[in-house]
């Protein structure tokens, strides 16, 4: 199913029989603050397996919303009980995916109460080009990021102009470039650096589980 930027792909409040694979696109999870506002707590690209939560949690504490042209895949809840209970190898997998989306919210929750403006960005931006490197979206320190700097703002928890003002002194460092929606990442180590960025809390190393 193809969903449109901005377009509620699972409503909070809802009560989902099915959790939504990515199949193409950028997808965040999202909840909502008086005033119309929202905060962005995840994002989620092609080969996540988003809300895998649902199908214990029941009711939405929160909406995925598509941050540009999605495609996703519906997978009924009866389905992933049934595969989980004749495969415990892919029912680890899926417990797998639910641990490490935990191990990225305490990430992002340090970053944002422990880190500058500017870490916050550079240690995105680290993520994000390792998240898609490793489903083989990204090579060459460079990727594909379809958000706004409004969207962006949203993740940050922060208003557009502060978040365009912090953007540029990274940018005039020569330690990112933007020209929406390529990033490129000139020199990864030194904004690794920046960032204080350790890839551990990923998992992205292949090994049994």
């Amino acid at each position: 199913m193809r969903f449109r930027s901005d377009e509620d792909i699972v409503a909070e409040g809802s009560r989902p029989q099915e959790s939504c694979l990515m199949l193409h696109g950028l997808a965040a999870r999202s909840q909502s603050v008086s005033g119309g506002g929202r905060q962005i707590t995840a994002l989620h690209i092609s080969g996540d397996f988003v809300d895998l939560h649902a199908y214990l949690l029941k009711t939405m504490d929160h909406s995925v919303v598509a941050m540009g042209p999605c495609e996703v895949s519906f997978v009924p809840h009866t389905a992933i009980r049934s595969v989980t209970e004749q495969s415990h190898h892919l029912g680890r997998l899926f417990w797998l995916s639910t641990v490490i989306d935990g191990a990225i919210q305490r990430t992002w929750i340090t970053c944002l109460g422990r880190r500058s403006v500017e870490q916050q960005i550079a240690h995105l931006f680290c993520e994000l080009y390792r998240r898609f490197e490793a489903a083989g979206a990204a090579t060459d320190f460079r990727f594909e990021l379809p958000l706004t700097q409004a969207q962006l703002a949203d993740v940050l928890g922060l208003s557009i102009v502060h978040v365009n003002k912090k953007l540029q002194q990274l940018k005039n460092t020569g330690l990112v470039e933007w020209k929406n929606p390529t990033v490129r990442l000139p020199d990864f180590d030194r904004l690794a650096s920046l960032a204080e960025f350790d890839p551990t809390y990923l998992s992205l190393r292949n090994e049994p589980r």
